[in-house]
């Protein structure tokens, strides 16, 4: 006794499943290639490569003061300022990166639950407040970075203030990229990552 096949779905009972959270979060945009977005793939492709460079010199400062310390015995004082230096703008430039990139921390799932239109504005309402974020560091940062420019690390002999400037540098980035993918909302488009 052989058994039947089962009947072969229709392209109505095809349309008539219901959709899967995986096919709701599926809105393909085009890829944003205006002007302005390609100016911020330049500048969020050389901050991490610029990002990049310094992680490997502070790994050079950390390795040459550890051969200083305790093969030469003599420890270079200058190596641990100065990694500490660099790592404040390599977190500067990630963080930047990582807003462009959409790498920070999100609720995509609750909003992908949303109707089309009440999503577009959630989104434009979450990279306005990164910009508004990015501009309190920008202020901040240039305030502090103004008044600590006096003041010279006895190591390196540069600003204090140039610590501060970290902030001001991660401000304006964070702004400029945030402001490119509201753009990009309001004309449909998608920001794809600059080092893709």
């Amino acid at each position: 006794m052989t058994l039947a096949a089962p009947p072969a779905e229709t392209a109505t009972d095809v349309n008539d499943a219901p959709l899967q959270l995986h096919e709701l979060q599926d809105v393909h945009r085009p890829p944003a290639r205006h002007v302005y977005s390609r100016f911020c793939a330049f500048l969020s492709k050389y901050s991490l490569m610029l990002a990049v460079a310094m992680l490997i010199a502070i790994i050079v400062c950390v390795q040459y003061q550890v051969v200083g310390r305790y093969v030469f015995n003599d420890t270079p004082t200058w190596a641990e300022d100065l990694a500490l230096q660099l790592v404040l703008y390599v977190t500067a430039l990630g963080v930047a990166v990582g807003v462009r990139d959409a790498g920070h921390i999100g609720l995509d799932s609750l909003v992908s639950l949303l109707p089309e239109g009440m999503r577009l504005k959630i989104e434009i309402l979450i990279h306005a407040l990164v910009a508004f974020f990015g501009a309190i560091m920008i202020w901040s940062g240039w305030m502090w970075t103004t008044l600590k420019w006096t003041d010279l690390k006895p190591m390196l002999h540069i600003p204090v203030g140039a610590d501060y400037l970290a902030l001001v540098v991660a401000g304006i980035l964070i702004v400029l990229f945030s402001i490119e993918h509201i753009v990009a909302l309001l004309r449909g488009e998608e920001v794809v990552p600059a080092w893709n």
